[in-house]
C-alpha cells in the first residue's frame, strides 16, 4: 500500500462487527473528538483482526472496496467529517 492512502475506520456506531473491503488499514475508534490512538492494523493471512484500543471486530469482505465498510458509515473520510 506504499503509493496508496491508507484507509481509516471508525464505529461511533457501537455495531458488534464491521466488514471492511482491506486487509491494512487504521482504526480511529470513534469520530473525533472522541476517537482514540489512530492505530495501524495489518490481518496479514487472517480475515479478521480486533482493535486493542476499542475492541472493534474488524471482518474482511473481498466483496467490498478497499475504503468501502459494512455498515457504510464505518468509512471515514476526513474530508466529509
Amino acid at each position: 500500500m506504499a503509493n496508496q492512502i491508507t484507509p481509516h475506520f471508525q464505529n461511533s456506531m457501537g455495531v458488534a462487527k464491521i466488514e471492511i473491503g482491506t486487509k491494512e488499514f487504521k482504526c480511529i475508534g470513534a469520530l473525533p473528538p472522541f476517537d482514540h490512538p489512530h492505530v495501524y492494523l495489518d490481518m496479514g493471512n487472517e480475515t479478521e483482526i480486533v482493535c486493542p484500543y476499542c475492541s472493534t471486530h474488524y471482518v474482511f469482505n473481498a466483496e467490498l472496496d478497499s475504503a468501502a465498510a459494512s455498515p457504510a458509515e464505518a468509512a471515514y473520510n476526513k474530508k466529509s467529517a
